[in-house]
């Protein structure tokens, strides 16, 4: 247990802004409350930087709603993609393993509304257990949640350190072009219900020691 302890210890979760390395909880696999930066890029990303909440297991993204809005006869896209730098220490193997996030969709009739998102590593998208996307019809009106699991092999870092990007690139798209001229078609980004913040994503990792 001292020496799992010990391993885990050096793992860090950085921004592309570098951050101390928090204190493992006694008895747990991973994280005393840790903040990190996130780097954000997009035309929907709110002002200001968002944060990473390392806590056990889990990163949390926290920053304000992101959201695609459509008045007729109009179509509208918003992006937003987060990188998060990862530099493992050598003697532990890391994997990304779960991404998580929700949100709400108002289409009236005459409209529709996608949810697109990518996963990546590297610069390389990352295949997903389950469809990461999703497609709103006409009438469409109530909240969705997404669970995604990924495909990434392990981030081996047994003999030596690796520094790595991870990321996820989202674009919500509302159109609007048929529906009646009082209504609006809407897509967003929702909350997670947590105790730390206004968390809009969260990503699970699994770590172990070589």
């Amino acid at each position: 247990m001292k020496v799992l302890t010990g391993m885990i210890s050096s793992l860090t979760l950085l921004s592309l802004n570098l951050v101390g390395l928090s204190q493992v909880q006694a008895q747990t696999q991973g994280f005393e409350l840790q903040e990190v930066l996130i780097t954000l890029l997009g035309n929907g990303c709110p002002n200001g930087a968002a944060k990473g909440i390392l806590n056990g297991d889990t990163l949390s993204i926290t920053f304000s709603e992101f959201e695609a809005l459509a008045l007729p006869p109009k179509v509208v896209s918003k992006s937003c993609n987060l990188r998060i730098g990862l530099n493992v220490p050598s003697g532990l193997n890391v994997q990304p393993i779960q991404v998580k996030y929700l949100g709400f969709a108002d289409v009236p009739i005459g409209g529709s509304a996608n949810l697109n998102v990518k996963i990546v590593f590297e610069g390389q998208e990352l295949q997903t257990i389950n469809d990461p996307n999703a497609t709103f019809a006409p009438g469409f009106s109530a909240t969705w949640s997404k669970d995604v699991g990924i495909v990434l092999g392990t981030i081996n870092a047994c003999q030596n350190p690796v520094n790595s990007i991870f990321g996820i690139n989202t674009n919500l798209t509302a159109r609007a072009r048929d529906i009646p001229a009082n209504q609006q078609t809407k897509i967003r980004i929702d909350k997670i219900d947590t105790e730390i913040g206004p968390v809009l994503f969260q990503i699970k990792f699994a770590f172990n020691p070589c």
